[in-house]
């Protein structure tokens, strides 16, 4: 099992963990210690892993949770909260165990996210920011290539250090972006009022370009993640009608049962479409009148959702004449998941998903609708 599969497999136990775990004792047992092993170090080995370590500057017997060594150095300092905890509340703690200590890297942990703090601005005094947040419970591929650096076999402290300033700077500016973009501050939004009215702003036109700034970064976020989903269900809905093609040129999913055309836009709406999304009406009846689920054909898809089924999709279908496929929204609309089925009537296998999704759609258009509302 490679290092990112193991990673995963510990994330996946604790996602399904977190809720019973009731002491900071149990949280190093159950999700630090593992990690520990996961980077390739052995916690029964006291040359590798020192528990209780001593820490004091100011002989108040203060210990760090955990010392990482390789070849007899100090290179990796832990310490350890509950799960639960917040961890901003905490890193005046680890600053102090690395006051005295001479390992270059620390970590504040609870269990789910790891905060990796370096040196960068004085050698011996742990910087204010971390360089490096990994989130067990929402990872990524780059996270989990930056995280492989510590393990055993991989570390190596200058290459580290080499690339931790950069990912210092990316962390604070998408915490500064973040920020901005679901409130606006003044010297934000200044820069756009100059941007558009030659260098020149008022008090009077902060105020009034703020909602309209936030209104547009919406807007723009969500048509770059419509654009991303479009562009894979296209790919995969593309290679899908070339070995098609390759097989038969006599029908195609363009001519095949076709109750409406739109040949300037290449669009094409299936009677299976439409009796797919009747099932899909038919599921969701119990939560909605049937007038509300709304659907919009695509030229590689089929959306089902409700009020815009552009943005507050259930699924997505794209049925070819051989295969036939349904996505499925993920991660909050960054992602998404593919099934694939036989016939129409294998939505009703699942029903429970489309539910699910029909309640992700509902909470998210009402949470759009407050924030607007609100403004």
């Amino acid at each position: 099992m490679d290092f990112k599969d193991q990673i995963t497999q510990l994330a996946e136990r604790i996602s399904k963990q977190k809720d019973v775990i009731q002491t900071e004792e149990a949280t190093k047992n159950a999700f630090i210690m593992p990690m520990i092993a996961v980077l390739g170090y052995d916690v029964f080995n006291p040359f590798e892993v020192v528990p209780e370590m001593d820490c004091d500057l100011t002989r108040k017997g203060d210990r760090i949770d955990y010392a990482i060594k390789k070849d007899n150095a100090t290179i990796l300092l832990i310490e350890c909260k509950h799960c639960g905890q917040n961890l901003d509340l905490h890193n005046t703690q680890l600053a102090k165990y690395y006051a005295a200590s001479n390992a270059r890297f620390g970590i504040l942990t609870n269990g789910i996210e790891y905060r990796f703090y370096a040196d960068l601005d004085k050698i011996n005094i742990m910087d204010k920011n971390p360089f490096l947040i990994v989130n067990m419970l929402n990872l990524s591929d780059n996270v989990i290539e930056q995280l492989k650096k510590f393990h055993k076999s991989y570390y190596n402290e200058s290459d580290i250090l080499s690339t931790a300033q950069e990912l210092q700077i990316t962390i604070q500016i998408k915490d500064l972006l973040i920020r901005n973009f679901q409130n606006p501050g003044e010297d934000f939004t200044r820069y756009f009022i100059r941007c558009l009215n030659d260098g020149k702003s008022t008090a009077k036109q902060v105020e009034l370009y703020k909602p309209i700034l936030k209104k547009s970064i919406a807007s723009v976020i969500n048509d770059i993640i419509s654009d991303r989903l479009n562009v894979t269900i296209k790919n995969e809905g593309q290679e899908q009608q070339d070995k098609e093609s390759s097989i038969t040129s006599d029908t195609n999913h363009t001519t095949y049962g076709v109750v409406y055309s739109n040949a300037e836009n290449g669009i094409a709406t299936t009677q299976e479409e439409i009796d797919a999304y009747n099932i899909i009406r038919s599921i969701l009846h119990k939560y909605i009148s049937d007038d509300k689920i709304l659907y919009k054909d695509f030229k590689s898809y089929f959306a089902i959702g409700i009020e815009n089924p552009s943005y507050w999709w259930i699924c997505r279908l794209a049925f070819g004449q051989r295969n036939k496929s349904i996505y499925f929204p993920a991660e909050g609309y960054k992602s998404q998941t593919k099934v694939n089925i036989d016939t129409i009537d294998d939505i009703f296998k699942y029903a429970d998903k489309i539910e699910q999704c029909f309640k992700q759609a509902q909470s998210a258009c009402k949470n759009w609708k407050n924030k607007h509302q609100n403004r």
